[in-house]
């Protein structure tokens, strides 16, 4: 009892003093965009023109509150949101259309995420495929049709088998044709684990290839090879694809507290070598807990993460399903501020734009200004060119800013700042006006408050690194002198 007292007197504490602070000028601030069952996107299968509406509505939501990431739902259970060679489109875009489709919702999702200076990755529901409804519902396109063997079935729901290594090459075909075919930034594997830790029918692969190892760490291996695949395959195609995993919330038991799942323990996620062996990115660890459950695994999950990006997924729909308050959510948000993680990703979309309890509201003043990407130093550490020739000039009613760049084909991003001096904190998102821009421009409507404004540009490359700032460009804001 003691023990618990003294942390949340220390976290009560820290959170006080957070609320003095600035906001962070580099952060993922990101949403899981579901689109299994339909439940964040999309709603209405009428029409191809009334889902994009649907979807650009949701974009242009999350640009609005400085969110700079979306997780858009490419692979639900058997069934895809992009046009692929090996698994059937969705009902939910095939039932919009009468004839042969022609809406291609990972690329439209894509081109407009860009176009906002959001990013997009593509998110896998990995080994699931369904009950046997919804495999019925896929016939013969269904994949415990196409390559039986490489499937199981499970407690009334089938599964990939993690243990039979073709189930890596049928993986592998779905990522390499997302990654070859769509300008993602990312790569996103969840339910990336066995069911439980109970009976999975596995019995015949381990004998096969347990090789003396215990079924326990073989499971974990299995997973580890697969995810092994995946990132040898990407770091050769497209080496700025960022691959990453979201594990169950809890890694391990901590003093007595892990009761439930646990990632390590139960479903055979071994984060801590996927880590270390390089063989992921990021983590975003399903962390939909409070209190003793939540903070005490956040610590924890940044000492397995080491140098890699760690962002605690947060259970935005708690609020419904178990009734937690705004304040649980905003607390977490601070706490892993706090603890320096790498920023919050939401589950689910639509429980933080529906504006849940106020949540949005209150994230409105957390994510004031937009926030700059943690760069991937690990797999590239130099910085890009420097722009140059920035211009600064009233256009109609807007104003512009204009610049030129070194070898302007390459893969980039650009971060505009503003200040009333010279001189300029990088590290103070109060000076970001824009980020993640993929085109040497910027148009916005500035402030009608008569004051001169220093604006400089910084150039992005795909892993995010940032390089040195623009000289200025000098612009005073009044309607009589310029």
């Amino acid at each position: 009892m003691n023990k618990v007292y003294l942390f949340v007197v220390a976290f009560c504490f820290a959170v006080t003093q957070l609320f003095g602070q600035q906001i962070p000028a580099t952060e993922v601030r990101a949403v899981w965009l579901t689109t299994n069952y339909g439940l964040d996107w999309p709603k209405n299968n009428t029409s191809v023109e009334s889902q994009k509406r649907e979807l650009i509505q949701i974009l242009d939501k999350l640009q609005q509150y400085n969110f700079n990431t979306i997780f858009f739902q490419v692979r639900s259970r058997g069934e895809v949101m992009y046009k692929s060679k090996y698994e059937p489109m969705s009902s939910l875009i095939v039932g919009s259309q009468s004839t042969r489709y022609t809406f291609d919702p990972l690329a439209f999702a894509i081109d407009e995420s860009h176009k906002r200076g959001i990013e997009c990755h593509a998110w896998m529901v990995t080994y699931p495929l369904g009950g046997n409804k919804q495999v019925r519902s896929l016939g013969i396109k269904s994949v415990t049709k196409k390559i039986p063997g490489i499937t199981k079935q499970y407690k009334s729901e089938w599964f990939l088998d993690p243990g039979n290594p073709k189930t890596d090459d049928y993986l592998l075909s779905l990522v390499k044709e997302i990654v070859d075919g769509y300008d993602v930034d990312g790569i996103h594997f969840d339910y990336i684990r066995y069911p439980d830790s109970g009976k999975f029918p596995d019995d015949g692969m381990f004998r096969l290839y347990g090789k003396g190892k215990s079924k326990e760490q073989w499971r974990r291996d299995n997973i580890t090879r697969f995810l092994t695949k995946v990132n040898s395959w990407v770091r050769d195609a497209k080496p700025w694809v960022q691959v990453s995993c979201a594990p169950l919330g809890r890694y391990r038991s901590l003093n007595g507290t892990g009761r439930g799942w646990t990632a390590y323990e139960t479903v055979y996620q071994d984060v801590n070598s996927w880590i270390q062996n390089g063989v992921v990115d990021a983590i975003y660890p399903m962390m939909y807990y409070d209190d003793q459950l939540f903070y005490p695994y956040v610590s924890d999950w940044k000492r397995i993460a080491s140098d890699r990006i760690f962002v605690p997924g947060l259970g935005a729909y708690q609020m419904v399903e178990l009734g937690w308050s705004k304040t649980d959510i905003l607390d977490q948000i601070n706490y892993s501020r706090i603890q320096d993680t790498n920023g919050q990703i939401y589950f689910r979309a639509e429980n933080v734009l529906s504006n849940t309890k106020g949540l949005l509201n209150s994230i409105e003043e957390l994510y004031k200004y937009p926030a700059k990407l943690p760069a991937m130093t690990w797999l590239k550490d130099t910085v890009t060119d420097v722009p140059f020739d920035l211009t600064a000039e009233n256009v109609g009613e807007a104003f512009q800013l204009k610049w030129e760049i070194e070898n302007p084909k390459e893969r980039k991003t650009y971060t505009v700042y503003r200040s009333e001096s010279d001189s300029i904190d990088l590290k103070n998102g109060e000076n970001i006006l824009a980020t993640g821009l993929r085109n040497p421009q910027f148009i916005y409507q500035p402030p009608k408050d008569g004051n001169a404004y220093y604006y400089f540009i910084s150039a992005s490359d795909s892993y995010h690194n940032e390089s040195e700032i623009s000289y200025p460009a000098f612009f005073w804001h009044s309607d009589t002198i310029k």
